[in-house]
């Protein structure tokens, strides 16, 4: 048996994914609304497909034959890789029915449709059937998936590797204990004037400013695109398509310009792994959370920096004049004040891993049987009201503001918290690495750090587990110490505390 056997039969696999992958996308994007119930149907049938040959007898024997030692030594470093890393796929989704999985597929996609609409008319009870099914089906997986202590920890496996639900725990509590002091103290400080931002903004001025803040990113667009959608997303839909979408509001240009730039930050990591890596399982970000940081670099670290408006300011008032009348420095502050605040994807980055914390401690809890489905709406404005101190007027702004639940992704919200600790860490080596790195970025060369990134994260692909990727890249184990010192250095000045 050959290494180019597995391949090539992996490489058939990718591509039932790369159709599936189009016809989510299509889903989410342009699909007319009547299509919902049957485009479902088709969905399923792609990842059922997708699953029975990533179980089949062909790939059960590939991962028995090259996993045995004499076999495996022999390996290169990236087929090894490779074969890790199907092995471990394959133990995951080979522990589950085909039907089921099938079954689950069709509700998710049911689910989604629904969640559209259940948020459209801020009724939970719409979508809550759905939702029910779609955990039930979650809880089903965690028993075929085993685990040693918590549930949850099955499912947070999928997204984030060697992390367990007690290392979440950890986490949160050593950045909790830090952030909430400082919260309160910069609240005593001076608030910036955000009422520059109001206005009306043209949708199609908006897709300007989309566009060419991407270019100065380096986006590919003979590689890719941008939509617009309800919730913003980004799909690799195979090797030279990797597409984005944002969503605008007329009245707030900042929501998608920031939402742009993260999608983008997530696809400029899509775009930069390997060309010799295609059609294999190592052609795919290290985990969420690193593909978080990439994502959240962009969006965050430049994206809301100093340095980045005094490059991009200019061609912002160009696209919309009213700004004209205001300096780089006001509206730099104005884009950065911290409040509690009822969306997530709206948060600042002071407040953001709050907002994670109520997801994961709900997710854990619901996985574990502890709270039901039906009591989601009350625990989670309960949740809200401890972390943030708001009060959520409606299932719009509260339960069903996230797609994540209705695709059946439960596990992955920890990625976004574990994202901004691992961009603030990253970001902390780069500048070490290229010590004039935020004057370029004032100079609007941002193409600097995304070869950077390139060279140092996005070509290896999945080659790395996170934990070690953190220490090839830095030198040491993930450290809430470098998202700590960002957040308080740079607020701090904002609010004029010292």
């Amino acid at each position: 048996m050959e290494i180019k056997e597995f391949y090539d039969y992996y490489a058939e696999i990718a591509k039932y994914s790369s159709a599936y992958a189009l016809v989510e996308w299509d889903m989410r994007t342009k699909m007319p609304p009547k299509a919902a119930m049957d485009r479902a149907e088709v969905a399923g049938k792609l990842a059922r497909t997708i699953f029975e040959m990533m179980t089949s007898p062909k790939m059960a024997a590939f991962v028995e034959y090259f996993n045995r030692p004499r076999v495996n030594e022999k390996l290169n470093e990236v087929d090894r890789r490779n074969v890790y890393l199907m092995t471990k796929e394959y133990r995951r989704a080979s522990s589950i029915p085909p039907e089921k999985f099938e079954k689950f597929t069709i509700a998710c996609s049911k689910g989604e449709s629904v969640w559209q609409e259940a948020k459209a008319e801020s009724n939970f009870n719409k979508f809550r059937p759905y939702l029910e099914e779609i955990v039930g089906y979650l809880k089903e997986f965690v028993e075929y998936y085993g685990y040693e202590k918590n549930k949850y920890d099955a499912l947070l496996e999928g997204y984030e590797p060697s992390m367990t639900s007690e290392d979440i725990k950890k986490i949160i509590e050593g950045l909790k204990s830090e952030l909430v002091p400082f919260i309160k103290e910069i609240s005593h400080g001076k608030k910036p004037d955000d009422s520059i931002l109001k206005g009306k903004f043209d949708k199609a001025s908006q897709e300007k400013l989309s566009h060419e803040v991407l270019e100065a990113m380096g986006y590919d667009f003979q590689s890719g695109r941008i939509d617009e959608t309800v919730h913003p997303f980004t799909t690799g839909i195979g090797n030279g398509d990797v597409r984005i979408t944002t969503n605008y509001h007329l009245d707030d240009m900042t929501s998608a310009l920031f939402s742009t730039m993260h999608e983008g930050g997530h696809a400029l990591y899509e775009q930069g792994i390997s060309e010799e890596y295609k059609w294999m399982p190592i052609h795919t970000g290290a985990s969420m959370g690193i593909h978080e940081s990439q994502s959240r670099t962009w969006e965050n670290l430049v994206g809301r920096s100093y340095e980045f408006w005094k490059f991009f300011f200019p061609k912002l008032s160009e696209i919309f004049p009213q700004f004209k009348k205001i300096t780089a420095e006001d509206f730099y502050k104005a884009i950065n004040i911290t409040k509690p605040s009822l969306i997530r994807i709206e948060a600042d980055e002071v407040t953001y891993n709050l907002h994670i914390m109520v997801r994961f401690e709900i997710e854990e809890s619901l996985i574990n049987d502890r709270i039901k489905v039906a009591d989601l709406p009350d625990v989670w404005n309960q949740k809200m009201r401890e972390y943030l101190n708001v009060d959520v007027p409606d299932d719009a702004h509260g339960v069903l503001q996230d797609v994540h639940w209705s695709g059946g992704q439960f596990g992955y919200f920890p990625s976004y918290m574990l994202g901004n600790l691992y961009a603030s860490q990253f970001f902390f080596s780069a500048k070490k690495e290229i010590p004039d790195l935020e004057s370029q970025i004032s100079n609007g060369n941002l193409k600097v750090l995304r070869e950077w990134q390139r060279e140092k994260i996005h070509k290896f692909g999945a080659m790395y587990d996170p934990k070690d990727l953190i220490v090839k890249v830095s030198g040491e184990p993930l450290n809430h110490k470098y998202f700590m010192n960002y957040i308080k250095e740079k607020f701090s000045k904002i609010y004029g505390i010292h």
